[in-house]
């Protein structure tokens, strides 16, 4: 049965890998087939070879089949491209705890109706209200809360995310969630509270987990960690400073700041061991049902139980199914081996969510379960407490090592020790204390929780210093993935197992080959999707420039493109260091991220017309002016705009002063204009710039202020990207823009995503992230060619 649990995992995973799902004709006689064989291929035995590969082979389809119609039911349910923002009245009920940001609150939405009546909106949506949408409307703003009714104007979008390369798909967390739309409350209308309370099991959870809520944030207030007790309680993250986050990401504790399933088994084995000494006290409950039982029953009931005050997100419930199979197999006697529980845990958790073999969490925690119980198998005797402890903690570090380089880039190296202070103070102190404090009036306990954890951060916060706390590098090679695996079974054999370190030689690919070097006279350059704003990498043989770091997302200082999208795409990329960064001009969509890659890579020079108190961090500087020119491995780099005298000139926009770069190669050239506007452009015309180019980053995003004919006419573009946000508020680019550049390729990354052009000695080439990463799920939006 293992053989064929593991399959069905492996049609499920296959089937989230495709650019389109077959038809639902054939998924439902593919699965009778699949089920028949299967059923003919278990009643020949367990033992005969043929009867076994077809049995896991019908699985596999069974599990492909699954997934495949489980994913037509999901996408129905998504918003109707006609709908795109329309004002529409949605009446529903607030399914979420509610999320405050600075500019308002988010939310998601039970929908109940739409008006008008005839149009079909998705049954669950994600909601924002900004505080400061068209202010002076009269719109009045207040307070929302779990399981209310409201009738709310709004606009809606169908689900979008950013696609670049080793991002996050924001996509596919919205399908595994089945939200079909999001959108924000309209100013076009008024809000109205329909009822203060609909009475539903989950909305009464989610109300009840947003009063414990306020209960800490009034018991701890201007207390540093009251984000941690509250996440450690409710599994609310978002008050979490991100500067707090950087430390147990770097130390490899940040596992235990979520209602993690190291906390959910431990409250379930508490909630055991106290039922099975109480039930074993009394003779007639032990006769009635055997205390072992009672226990399972007792656990399995208090991880549901916490895991409801933890919003029953997606890793809370993986663990719950895990130890309900082990519960339920105690119950019925059927006490197998840990891999048997394992795998029908992987089962039932792929059946209820077919998504979530594409979170990182389900790798992690099926990986760290399964390099626990692959270490301990081989043990003849148990030895001391101690040395099982280090046994565990070693399988573990080094189990998830690969599968962390490949999720994340990057692997603790004090995570060890990190972790051997941290679990058990998180695990047995902190999170008793801070469920006690939930529960218990009075705010002591709760400060209680959070002054041990200060002094845990105390120990924490030296180790996340460390230089070598964490060892980052490239995105592996696809190849070393199961080398590193093969690697790991044979570390983690029996000790007596030959040569056991030999398995560190199948581990070496996967950090010590690094990404293939661009030929000599290549230049490659990646047009990054950050939504509305600009980030360009541009890579040679041997050198990494920087254009552009995308735009700031909010207030939060790591709510950014550079934090976001450029420093993980540049760290998968095994880029370490910057030889230079370009920052256009002094715009929020261009220069908001340029903080976060300053603090996160080693730049060598910044070029910018910024004044000199921004971007202090910067190591050198040199203002962006024309002629300033010099090559890297044959490819040449020419600055044209801005000139020495619009220094001088201080009624000039920031706009006009940006810094316009050309690079040039054996096989053309690429224009990167930033956001110039028609008379910017009329200058370089006038002064014979040299701008002919084979790509051009259209200038300013598509608006009219720029794109003259002019102009275009004299760079003459076979290639033109737009790099907008999706459905932005500017309406860029405009429809008369794009028109002007009807003989060229025309690229948007609202629709394609990451767009990366190749300009080599061999010859020219194109692709869009959305392409290259194609997937079921993914909209492409309707971007014109």
């Amino acid at each position: 049965m293992r053989f064929d649990l593991l399959a069905f995992a492996a049609g499920i995973w296959l089937v989230q890998q495709l650019p389109g799902l077959p038809a639902p004709g054939p998924i439902v006689a593919s699965a009778v087939a699949a089920l028949g064989v299967w059923a003919d291929a278990r009643a020949l035995g367990r033992r005969a070879v043929v009867p076994r590969i077809a049995s896991a082979v019908a699985a596999a389809v069974l599990g492909g089949s699954w997934a495949a119609g489980f994913a037509h039911v999901r996408l129905a349910d998504r918003l109707e491209p006609t709908l795109e923002g329309r004002d529409i009245v949605i009446t529903g009920v607030i399914a979420s705890l509610p999320q405050p940001f600075e500019r308002g609150v988010r939310f998601t939405l039970d929908v109940e109706r739409a008006e008008p009546g005839t149009i079909r909106v998705p049954g669950r949506i994600l909601l924002a209200w900004y505080h400061d949408l068209d202010a002076g409307t009269g719109q009045a703003f207040a307070p929302v809360h779990a399981g209310e009714r409201w009738a709310f104007p709004v606009r809606l979008r169908r689900p979008h995310g950013l696609a670049n390369p080793h991002g996050f798909d924001f996509e596919a967390w919205l399908l595994e969630r089945g939200i079909g739309a999001t959108g924000y409350v309209s100013a076009r209308g008024e809000p109205v509270r329909l009822a203060p309370y609909v009475a539903r099991p989950a909305y009464f959870v989610e109300r009840l987990r947003e009063r414990l809520r306020a209960k800490f944030l009034e018991a701890l207030p201007e207390h540093r960690y009251a984000g941690v007790v509250i996440a450690l309680a409710i599994g609310d993250q978002r008050a979490i400073d991100p500067a707090d986050w950087q430390v147990f990401t770097r130390t490899g504790v940040n596992h235990l700041m979520s209602i993690s399933g190291l906390h959910v088994t431990m409250i379930s084995g508490l909630a055991a061991l106290v039922a099975y000494g109480l039930w074993r006290r009394s003779v007639r409950l032990t006769l009635r049902l055997p205390a072992r039982k009672a226990a399972a029953v007792a656990g399995f009931a208090a991880a549901l139980a916490y895991c409801l005050l933890a919003g029953f997100e997606i890793p809370a419930q993986r663990t719950l199914y895990m130890i309900g199979v082990a519960a339920a197999a105690l119950w019925l006697d059927r006490c197998d081996a840990a891999s048997k529980v394992l795998c029908a845990a992987l089962g039932i958790v792929l059946l209820l969510d077919p998504w979530a073999v594409n979170a990182p969490g389900f790798w992690l925690s099926f990986g760290a379960v399964a390099a626990i119980f692959y270490a301990g198998a081989g043990a003849t005797r148990r030895g001391h407490w101690l040395v099982a402890w280090a046994r565990m903690q070693w399988a573990v570090t080094i189990g998830l090592a690969p599968l962390l380089l490949v999720l994340f880039g990057q692997v603790s190296l004090v995570s060890p020790v990190a972790n051997a202070i941290a679990i058990p103070v998180v695990s047995f102190v902190v999170t008793p204390l801070a469920l006690a404090g939930a529960l218990w009036p009075g705010d002591a306990l709760a400060r209680l929780a959070h002054w041990v954890f200060e002094w845990l951060m105390v120990v924490l916060a030296p180790l996340a210093a460390a230089p070598a706390a964490v060892w980052q590098q490239h995105a592996p090679a696809g190849w070393t993935l199961p080398l590193a695996l093969a690697g790991i079974a044979w570390l983690l054999l029996p000790r007596g197992a030959p040569a056991r370190l030999h398995g560190l030689l199948l581990l070496a690919p996967m950090f010590a080959v690094p990404p293939a070097l661009l030929p000599e006279g290549t230049a490659q350059v990646e047009v990054l999707d950050v939504g509305q704003g600009l980030a360009v990498v541009v890579r040679t043989r041997g050198h990494t420039l920087l254009y552009d770091a995308g735009p700031a997302y909010g207030a939060d200082a790591n709510a950014n493109a550079g934090e976001r999208v450029v420093v993980p795409h540049l760290r998968a990329a095994g880029v370490a260091y910057l030889d230079a960064m370009v920052i256009t001009h002094d715009d929020a969509d261009h220069a908001g991220g340029a903080s976060s890659v300053l603090g996160a890579v080693e730049v060598g020079q910044v070029f910018s017309p910024l004044a000199a108190d921004r971007l202090a961090q910067a190591p050198y500087r040199l203002p962006c002016q024309a002629g300033q020119r010099w090559t890297w491995d044959g490819v040449a780099f020419s600055i044209l705009h801005p000139t020495a005298a619009s220094y001088g000139d201080s009624r000039l926009k920031p706009n006009s002063r940006s810094c316009v770069l050309r690079i040039e190669t054996a096989r053309g050239a690429v224009l990167l204009a930033g956001d110039i506007e028609a008379r910017d452009e009329a200058a370089l015309v006038a002064r014979g710039a040299v701008l002919g180019a084979r790509v051009l980053l259209v200038p300013h995003h598509g608006s009219r202020t720029s794109s003259t004919p002019g102009f275009v006419a004299a760079v003459a573009p076979a290639e033109a990207v737009f790099s907008v946000g999706y459905r932005n508020r500017f309406g860029h680019p405009k429809d008369d823009v794009v028109a002007r550049y009807a003989g060229a390729r025309r690229w948007r990354t609202d629709g394609d995503g990451a767009v990366t052009f190749t300009l080599s000695p061999a010859g020219f080439e194109a692709a869009a992230e959305r392409d290259r990463g194609r997937r079921y799920w993914r909209t492409r939006g309707d971007p014109a060619r």
